[in-house]
């Protein structure tokens, strides 16, 4: 517990996950500046099902409740009224501790979007600059000069002799797509086509790297949260945060609860808040946010901005499962950490033949006896909204991701199966006739109306959610400004995944690395 009389520090962060535990290890670096940092779970860093890569798989789908937040987001019309999880990592590391470990960046593409809202600080320039501080790159590529090799963070490239299975699937979608194969899709020269190797958090052994593992390890803090080695860091953990504190429209710290009590704790410097999916109720509770909502619960208004909780944005999930050669299987035991069997960045189906950007991510995945494709669509239109229901920091939100809200995201998924699928489908029988689309059928392809039930019915949920606090000027949607500080407020900053100000072209944690880093970067500057 806080002693009292030494509860204030000069920075508090709420959250350990991908930018939360890099902006606390950053500030700290110079053994003067003091952090506490406020993590709602444990440190499980060394239970078999975090540590060892091939539970990752198994952790997001089943949502393990001494890991997880437990939560269910509300019905979605757009795909027959069925509900998904509304959850993250509720342990040190966040959601780096329980995702699927894909390393991806977001492409300058992208990057040149957040550059022409916000400035040079997020351009794709700074953006490499900034990754190659943070990585420890393993593996092979054709531009060591986009890669770091002395960083924290651990990247494998896997496997390194890629499986039978891996290069039938890669071929195909090689002559499927018309684009060739990539050595390395995080390479800013070669964003769009198959590969056999994923790259993936993970140590050179296979065992996970979260951000508890690369930034909290340790060298920067004993294993019940004191800074080492003079550092000035101290993490909380089973301390769920509550609101923020404010004296006027000053953030001055954060009330939490401790194992039962109510505790508070105070900043000098800065409040930030690094909490993922709940940074925008945390911003509620606390009075920031849409008046109307939160005189109507009874919440004081601290600074009221319609915008906190909208925009929200995932990209969308659906799959398409085929029949394999069992003479195959035994070979991905080669490399069981490898998780996946190859996959792709296409272009958007709908934007055109001169359209090079990513709209499109393909994941193999041996499971249960089949090949799977994940397929997820990059570029959704659907919107959605956080809304807050109660002043009890203990009550869920009423999360509304939107799925296929706007018509063209489904148009766009029916493309990729009729585009991409089927052609792949071709291609992969005609090199092993073993393996064969089971689900849909090619047939259910050719027939929209059967598809569209398809698609509705097999849509699954991926965890990338984004833009709920934007980065942007007040006017044009945002939450916070280009350095993450929240508008009409003084000392308090949101860094997370939460302020993405453009959606990125692949899975979220990377980018989320990236703006721990950047606004820490800014904070130490």
């Amino acid at each position: 517990m806080i002693n009292s009389s030494i509860n204030t520090f000069d920075f508090i962060v709420v959250g350990t996950g991908p930018a939360g535990a890099v902006i606390a290890k950053t500030l700290t670096d110079d053994k003067k500046t003091s952090v506490l940092v406020l993590e709602a779970g444990e440190n499980n860093d060394k239970d078999q099902p975090i540590s060892d890569s091939r539970f990752a798989p198994e952790l997001e789908e089943q949502f393990f409740p001494q890991y997880f937040w437990q939560g269910e987001g509300i019905p979605q019309p757009g795909v027959d009224n069925r509900s998904f999880e509304w959850t993250t990592g509720r342990l040190s590391g966040g959601g780096s501790s329980i995702n699927g470990e894909q390393y991806v960046r977001p492409t300058p593409s992208v990057l040149r979007e957040w550059e022409m809202l916000l400035g040079p600080l997020w351009s794709p320039e700074k953006a490499i600059e900034n990754f190659k501080h943070l990585e420890n790159f393993h593996g092979k590529t054709n531009s060591p000069e986009f890669h770091g090799f002395n960083g924290r963070l651990n990247i494998r490239q896997t496997p390194k002799n890629p499986p039978s299975m891996t290069k039938k699937l890669v071929s195909a979608m090689e002559q499927a797509t018309g684009f060739n194969k990539i050595l390395d899709y995080n390479d800013p020269r070669t964003p769009i086509g198959p590969f056999t190797r994923w790259q993936l958090f993970q140590k050179n052994n296979g065992q996970r790297e979260s951000s508890s593992t690369a930034f909290l390890s340790s060298d920067v803090m004993t294993p019940d949260g004191f800074g080492v080695n003079g550092r000035k860091l101290r993490v909380l953990y089973k301390s769920t945060s509550l609101r923020i504190l404010f004296n006027g429209q000053t953030a001055i710290g954060i009330e939490f609860l401790k194992e039962g009590k109510k505790v508070k704790a105070f900043a000098r410097k800065k409040v930030i808040i690094s909490a993922g999916i709940n940074s925008a109720q945390l911003l509620m509770l606390s009075g920031i946010g849409p008046a109307n909502d939160l005189l109507q619960v009874g919440i004081p208004v601290v600074f009221d901005n319609p915008n906190v909780g909208e925009f929200l944005t995932n990209h969308t999930l659906n799959t398409a499962t085929f029949t394999v050669n069992q003479k195959d299987v035994s070979e991905l035991q080669r490399d069981p950490f490898a998780l996946y069997t190859g996959g792709a960045f296409l272009p958007n189906p709908l934007s055109g033949i001169n359209d090079r950007r990513r709209g499109v991510q393909l994941i193999g995945i041996f499971s249960e006896g089949n090949l799977t494709i994940a397929i997820l669509f990059l570029q959704p239109r659907s919107r959605g909204a956080i809304k807050i229901q109660s002043n009890d920091p203990l009550k869920i939100v009423l999360a509304d991701e939107g799925f296929l809200d706007n018509r063209y995201d489904l148009e766009a998924i029916k493309a990729i199966y009729k585009t991409y699928i089927k052609s792949i489908a071709e291609k992969l029988s005609s090199i092993d006739r073993n393996y064969k689309l089971v689900n849909p059928t090619l047939e259910m392809i050719e027939n929209d109306d059967e598809l569209e039930e398809f698609i509705k019915e097999n849509f699954d949920h991926n965890h990338h959610q984004q833009s709920s606090l934007r980065m942007a000027p007040f006017n044009r949607g945002g939450v916070v400004d280009r350095f993450g500080n929240v508008h009409g407020v003084d000392n308090l900053i949101v860094a997370d995944a939460s302020i993405i100000p453009f959606t990125v072209d692949g899975n979220t944690s990377a980018s989320a690395y990236l703006i721990g880093y950047t606004i820490a970067k800014h904070l130490t500057e």
